[in-house]
């Protein structure tokens, strides 16, 4: 049988074994069952006294200020609002909103009922309540304890400690400094529970507001809504369903004044334009009635004609006066040119009577004296009579028409006078025309835009009058019937999952952050390759772990019994008869190899098999301890280091009823184990021991610290690795495995000790089995 053993399967694929992963968490049943009761208690014990919070909302829709506009504008095109919601949601969760809604609602100040275990906020007190303190002078955080006695109240301040004791019905004229005055009276103090405990607390307005900013939460109802969704969670629904019609009241207050003061600015803006404007309009009629009482204007067309007519007039006049200079010239010459017997003309046109009269009398005297000259001689006293009379007609005609043409020359010249007076006149007038005009001009732009303004402070006072809200109320704050917190099924479920996770959790990361072995698995997963042929339990006592009694039907006795006999498979078939050598070691020091390799070699000892037990590991022998031997007792060492000494002297029988049982200690301790190993004696003693037992077992050095073991390996048939789970390092096994790969050891194989210390993995043997024979179970 060559190492028929190693043809067992004992390779195992990379991937998760989930039935073995939860063996390795069910092992810890109790730890999830504990869990799970403490979880589902501490559920059950919150939703006992866990305050209740309900959630409020209410709806809005923002006005859009442009659905009044006739023409359509592209919003209304591509059927996109002109809201900007982000904006309204911004402005509605502004500091200043919450600002005035903290104000208008005193939210600086909060009332609680203290219960047995948990304090609810309620919206007021069970009795009157007046604050004093104005909100602004509030910096810092009052509060104060007020508790129902039989006779009154007592009112403690929580901050400074102080106590006061009200037995009247009203603190409104105690001397106590208190922001606040309550009054009751003893009905009220009856029906009130004695002993009931209500807190009040006072906040500066910032903290508030910054509070309720923090509670508010305003979002948008669909894409291409314009309606938005107020909503806030707290222990009062009273008081939540008023702060949310407060803040819709506010934000429409709000919006209504910024467009109002668009028209109050308007109006005032108006007014003292008006009162500028008269001032310059009364300036502008007193320059145009100036103007035209400097230049006697009363109206520039009429004026204008006036003085046209005027003018023509005085043209006439001249020309009038001119034809009468021009007929007494004529006259003047008939008179100067005619004899004494000619007639004058008459009624020539001459304007003036008495030349007119003198002319017809002269006339007459001449006719009358030319008929006395005719009927008498020059010298009769009628015809003289007549020639006088005729000579001082002529005579006064002459003076007289002297006289009327100095006066036609004097009036000639003042009517030419009057005539430039007129013309000048009338060239003066458009340039007066021109000056009015832009007098007028300026009347007439102040006067337009005081109509305009006075048209402009009507429509502003129309605005102001009806100004349209901002938004449209949808739904006014509503409460849900049923708290949202806590929700029992979500606090339950959290339990039980909490129950799991949390040891699931805790276990996860001890075997994560665990590195030890703790099972064939985690060889199998690092060296598939080299067999395991034993799993040894773990013991409890000192004194149950060594094989000492054959017959034994211990767990540790079963375990040794199945790796003797799985050593067996892996040891090379040789027919010489000789002893086969078997060496037991390990990685490093504690895995155990000594109790392995004694217990090892009693157990192939009970099946009445001569076994020697050799103690190689000179550097830390443990044999002796095992069978309470000296220490310095002549052993290995010994006969290595002295060539006259003989082997067979050194042994012992360390076991009553194993009497084909032999020990060779190691001996002393020696300086150079090495080379002591090495010098070719201890080759010589394994070759005799070969002749005389059946099983030679060398309790060796582990691998890792010297080279005792690597020195003396090609001795060895078979070599019995151990691993101890819960105390093997997982990444020793990498060396354990390169020493298999490269056949420094020979025919190697692993062997688990103490299996069952580490609970992870869940390995429980029981080896009482009962044939039905022996004395033990």
């Amino acid at each position: 049988m060559d190492n028929s053993f190693n043809n067992i399967s004992f390779n195992e694929e990379d991937n998760i074994d989930i039935k073995q992963e939860l063996r390795r968490y069910l092992r810890y049943w109790p730890w999830f069952v504990l869990t799970l009761f403490v979880m589902l208690t501490s559920a059950y014990l919150y939703l006992r006294y866990a305050p209740r919070i309900f959630e409020t909302y209410s709806k809005v829709k923002i006005l859009d200020e442009s659905d009044g506009l006739e023409l359509p504008t592209s919003a209304f095109i591509f059927k996109r609002s002109n809201i900007n919601l982000e904006n309204e949601i911004e402005i509605l969760t502004s500091y200043l909103i919450m600002n005035r809604v903290v104000r208008e609602l005193n939210l600086n100040t909060s009332f609680y009922e203290e219960g047995t275990i948990q304090t609810s906020q309620i919206e007021a007190l069970p009795f009157d309540f007046k604050q004093v303190i104005h909100p602004d002078s509030i910096v810092g955080n009052l509060s104060y304890q007020i508790r129902i006695k039989g006779n009154g109240l007592e009112i403690n301040d929580l901050v400074t400690g102080k106590m006061f004791s009200i037995a009247d019905s009203t603190t409104q004229y105690l001397e106590y400094d208190l922001p606040f005055e309550v009054s009751f009276n003893a009905t009220d103090l009856e029906t009130l529970p004695k002993g009931k405990t209500y807190i009040i607390n006072f906040n500066p307005i910032k903290n508030a507001a910054l509070g309720l900013k923090a509670k508010i939460s305003v979002e948008a109802i669909g894409e291409q809504s314009d309606l938005l969704k107020l909503s806030i969670k707290g222990e009062s629904k009273v008081l939540s369903e008023k702060i949310l019609n407060t803040l819709m009241d506010v934000f429409d207050r709000d919006g209504i004044y910024d467009r109002q003061l668009i028209s109050k600015r308007t109006l005032d803006f108006i007014d003292e334009r008006f009162v500028f404007l008269a001032e310059e309009l009364d300036s502008i009629e007193v320059d145009r009635q100036d103007f035209k009482e400097r230049n006697n204007i009363i109206d520039i067309a009429v004026d204008a004609e006036l003085g046209i007519e005027q003018r023509a007039q005085s043209d006439e006049e001249v020309f009038q006066i001119n034809n009468q200079l021009a007929l007494t010239k004529l006259l003047d010459e008939s008179l100067q040119g005619n004899s004494n017997s000619d007639l004058l003309p008459s009624n020539i046109g001459i304007e003036n009577s008495s030349i007119n009269v003198l002319i017809s009398d002269y006339n007459s005297a001449v006719i009358n004296r030319d008929k006395f000259l005719n009927s008498g001689g020059t010298n009769n006293p009628m015809v003289q009579q007549a020639v006088e009379q005729v000579e001082s007609l002529r005579a006064n005609i002459n003076k007289s028409i002297e006289t009327y043409t100095s006066q036609l020359n004097v009036s000639l010249e003042q009517l030419s006078l009057r005539k430039r007076r007129f013309s000048g006149t009338v060239a003066q007038i458009p340039e007066k025309e021109k000056l009015l005009r832009a007098i007028d001009r300026q009347q007439k732009i102040k006067e337009s835009l005081y109509l305009l303004l006075l048209q402009k402070r009507e429509e502003a006072a129309i605005n102001l009058a009806i100004t349209e809200p901002s938004i449209k109320v949808v739904e006014y704050a509503l409460s849900g019937s049923y708290p949202i917190s806590p929700r029992s099924n979500i606090i339950y479920a959290g339990a039980l999952l909490g129950g799991i996770l949390i040891p699931f959790g805790i276990l996860y990361l001890i075997f994560l952050l665990d590195t030890k072995l703790h099972g064939k698995e985690d060889i199998t997963k690092i060296n598939s390759k080299t067999p395991i042929i034993g799993e040894i339990p773990v013991v409890k006592t000192k004194e149950e772990d060594i094989f000492d009694d054959p017959n034994a039907r211990t767990a540790l006795a079963e375990s040794f019994r199945i790796l003797s006999s799985n050593v067996d498979f892996i040891l090379p078939v040789r027919d010489d008869g000789k002893a086969k050598v078997i060496y037991c070691t390990s990685t490093i020091k504690g895995e155990g190899k000594t109790f392995i390799s004694l217990n090892l070699s009693l157990a192939l000892s009970s099946i009445n098999k001569k076994v020697l037990l050799i103690g190689a590991d000179l550097r830390n022998p443990q044999i002796h301890n095992r069978i309470n031997e000296d220490k310095h007792k002549p052993g290995l060492s010994n006969y290595l280091h002295d060539g006259n000494f003989d082997w067979r002297d050194s042994l012992i029988k360390g076991f009553v009823k194993h009497p084909n049982h032999s020990i060779m200690l190691s001996g002393s301790i020696p300086p150079n184990p090495a080379q002591l190993l090495t010098n070719g004696r201890f080759t010589k003693l394994i070759k005799e021991a070969k002749e005389e037992f059946d099983y030679i077992i060398v309790d060796t050095a582990p691998t890792i610290l010297v080279t005792d073991t690597m020195l003396i390996s090609q001795l060895a048939d078979a070599t019995v690795y151990l691993a101890r789970a819960n105390y093997t390092d997982k990444n020793l096994l990498k060396y354990s495995k390169d020493l298999a790969e490269s056949g420094r050891l020979k025919n190697m194989a692993y062997v688990i000790n103490s299996v069952g210390a580490s609970k992870s993995y869940g390995y429980g043997y029981n080896y009482g089995y009962n044939y039905g024979y022996g004395n033990k179970e």
